[in-house]
């Protein structure tokens, strides 16, 4: 099962997410919920510094593909234009994460958090 987890602050801002497990629905290589759920959050990943103009250093990011892992975090002080550009980007991948749940709810899971 794949788990995703979408931090928000009080006002609805998206700060963070993470991304842990493998889903299980094919052999790796060929598992076609891994591999969309893989491409939705590292297409976001490169967004956010390509399209947001956020700075790779400033963007928190872990990825260990082998565990399943993955943990993306933009700073809390971004300017309020970077702000509202990379939640257009992190609310589109939260689309895309509950689009795939609504075809293969077996095999991922959206929880949210607050930071």
């Amino acid at each position: 099962m794949i788990n995703v987890k979408i931090y928000r602050d009080s006002n609805g801002n998206i700060f963070k997410y993470t991304v842990e497990g493998h889903a299980g629905y094919s052999t790796n290589g060929s598992d076609i919920v891994c591999a969309a759920v893989s491409m939705l959050t590292q297409t976001t990943l490169i967004a956010l510094n390509e399209v947001c103009k956020i700075d790779e250093e400033d963007i928190d990011y872990f990825i260990d593909d082998e565990k399943g892992k993955m943990s993306v975090a933009i700073p809390k002080t971004l300017q309020s234009e970077k702000l509202y550009s990379a939640n257009i980007v992190l609310k589109t991948m939260e689309v895309g994460i509950k689009a795939l749940i609504d075809s293969y709810p077996r095999y991922i899971t959206l929880k949210y958090g607050e930071v």
